[in-house]
């Protein structure tokens, strides 16, 4: 039977949907995948409460004045300590010597008077959350793109620099800018496919080589399981859940700084996750396949090639996140008969699941009320544009998310390399953690779109109403004890948001905070100089400790956070046995495996 055809007035709606899909997705992608809807919105709620308040203009008004006057006064008569020598300088912009001298010390004070003006001036009384926080970061942003050590005019440092290499520096800066805008013109939409640059390291051959053999696989995961490099383990395995915003040998890099063979060599049996890169034809993937697919499989699988009934799991950032959604799934699972019969009835867990030892997160929120500065790209205008442009492509590109990650810190990843490069005529050195940062991964439509929506949005994992086949998780039915890990400058996941894992759960929670960001503090190896951490214990009934009580009071150790790690897992393992066996006829291939081998241009 034919379906009717639509009549005038359909077909017209349709077409004007379609025209306005395409405007707004031109000019999202025009505004570096920014909605110009929610940033007029904000700027229109900050501009009209400010209008409305002249008791503050006049505050700001004598506070120009104020910074004014300051900035004179230092340029004029820098303060002095106490052996008679200038203050050291907080900001690393200005550290140099020569921003000491004038006329670069006026140009220096004066910004950094301009800079204190508009952040507090960004400050009005009345304006939604979101908008006070979308007007603060896009003020800090303007700022930091126009203080005078970006531009070669104003950089003290830039110009004594070329005039001891005789104008080299800014040959060579100059030539390296030509390369970067190159570049970025054969990345436009309208230009040719792009040529997908080999890595600095290679996979499986400078990074991802700890010997291991992939086990398993489905559409979604590849599951590697590393060979023993002790005569004994410990009898639970232990499963890493990485984040699938990202390629899994991030914890498994050069020899010197991977988890993993850290974790193999103090008598683990480690198995890891490995994400498929997906593709246009995975565009209806939603976060129930994840969990399924990639997290649930993943500890059957565990579970079936090693025989143990208990297994330590661990997830990293998103990971993190789907993992302990498992967590309470499970132990929503285990409450009486009746309950496991619904639970399994309605979230068709794989058969023979193992039981939880123990759960660490690395750098995993589990609520979103407060998810930092990523809180600036997310609200409704902003996701309805996402939306479109992943309708058209069915992922979401691992370009695009790099470079949401990259304005978040637009500090020190934009204008503090543009200024080496360019202004200082430095070549980048490369490392294994930049290489790794260059091998994007996308996510699929719906799937990134149930995500933003479900978590940022509604914040539903934290308020119970988040569903898994139809029931709803909580995490307070998590009972494995927690290991959870912050780092003091995450831009993604803010070590007060992950803190609130406390007020989730009612079971042990060690929380540690780690110095370092979100990558670099969790990459965090043994013997690495002027590292540290923060470590303290919660146990259940104990009550709430407000974060800043608990970062006052934790214990400051020097050194690797791993060797925390490791303590806590082996004090809720038992006795160490001899390895399990690998069974030839399930190996796949050898590790990294095919997964982690796909790439893309965008």
């Amino acid at each position: 039977m034919e379906k009717p055809s639509p009549s005038p007035y359909e077909r017209q709606r349709q077409a004007a949907k379609a025209l306005d899909e395409n405007l707004h997705a031109r000019m999202a992608r025009a505004n570096m995948g920014l909605s110009p809807v929610s940033m007029a919105l904000a700027t229109a709620d900050w501009a009209m409460h400010l209008a409305l308040s002249p008791g503050r203009q006049m505050v700001l008004g004598q506070r120009a004045l104020a910074l004014a006057q300051q900035a004179w006064q230092a340029a004029v008569r820098p303060v002095l300590d106490d052996q008679d020598e200038p203050l050291p300088e907080k900001d690393a912009r200005f550290r140099d010597e020569n921003w000491q001298h004038w006329p670069f010390n006026a140009l220096k004070e004066g910004f950094k008077a301009s800079d204190a003006w508009w952040r507090e001036a960004a400050q009005v009384e009345g304006m939604t959350r979101h908008h006070q926080h979308v007007v603060d970061f896009f003020t800090r942003q303007a700022l930091d793109a126009l203080s005078p050590s970006n531009w070669p005019a104003t950089n003290a440092e830039a110009q004594q620099r070329a005039r001891e290499t005789g104008g080299q520096s800014l040959a060579q800066g100059y030539q390296n800018f030509t390369e970067d805008l190159k570049k970025a013109q054969s990345a436009r939409p309208d230009a040719a496919p792009p040529v997908l640059e080999p890595l600095t390291f290679e996979v499986g051959k400078d990074v991802a080589v700890t010997p291991g053999k992939v086990v398993f696989r489905n559409h979604l995961i590849e599951l590697i399981q590393y060979a023993p490099t002790t005569a004994k383990v410990y009898p639970e395995p232990l499963l890493i859940v990485p984040s699938c915003i990202m390629k899994y040998y991030i914890l498994d890099l050069s020899p010197a700084n991977s988890m993993v063979r850290y974790l193999v060599g103090q008598g683990y049996t480690v198995f890891i996750v490995s994400w498929r890169n997906p593709d246009a034809s995975d565009r209806d993937l939603g976060m129930q396949d994840y969990l399924r697919l990639g997290v649930m499989e993943a500890m059957a699988a565990v579970k079936e090639r090693t025989k143990a009934p208990r297994i330590h799991a661990l997830g990293y950032c998103l990971g993190g996140t789907f993992l302990a959604m498992v967590a309470a799934a499970l132990g929503h699972k285990s409450r009486g008969a009746k309950g496991k019969a619904a639970a399994r009835e309605h979230t068709g867990f794989p058969p023979h699941m193992p039981e939880l030892a123990s759960v660490t997160l690395l750098a995993a929120q589990t609520d979103f009320s407060e998810p930092g500065e990523m809180g600036v790209f997310i609200d409704d205008d902003q996701i309805q544009a996402l939306r479109q442009e992943m309708e058209r492509t069915g992922y979401f590109s691992g370009k695009a998310m790099a470079g949401s990650f990259q304005f978040l810190n637009a500090r020190d990843l934009v204008w503090s390399r543009n200024t080496r490069r360019y202004l200082l005529g430095q070549d980048e050195v490369d490392f294994d953690l930049m290489s790794w940062n260059a091998d994007l991964t996308r996510l699929p439509a719906r799937m990134h779109s149930e995500y933003l929506s479900s978590m940022f949005l509604n914040n539903a994992l934290a308020t119970g109403h988040y569903r898994m086949g139809g029931v709803g998780v909580a995490l307070m039915d998590i009972h494995a004890p927690m290991l959870v890990v912050g780092t003091t400058r995450d831009h993604v996941s803010p070590w007060r948001s992950v803190y609130k894992i406390h007020l989730q759960t009612d079971t042990h929670v060690t929380f540690i905070l780690a110095a370092g960001g979100h990558n670099a503090g969790i990459v965090s190896e043994p013997g690495r100089a002027r590292r540290s951490y923060q470590i303290a214990a919660t146990e259940c009934g104990q009550g709430w400790t407000e974060p800043e009580e608990w970062e006052a009071n934790a214990p400051v150790r020097e050194g690797s956070w791993w060797e925390a790690m490791d303590g806590w897992l082996k004090a809720r393992s038992g006795k160490p046995v001899a390895p399990p066996a690998m069974d030839p006829a399930q190996v796949l291939c050898d590790a990294p495996g095919e997964y982690v081998m796909v790439r893309y241009a965008d």
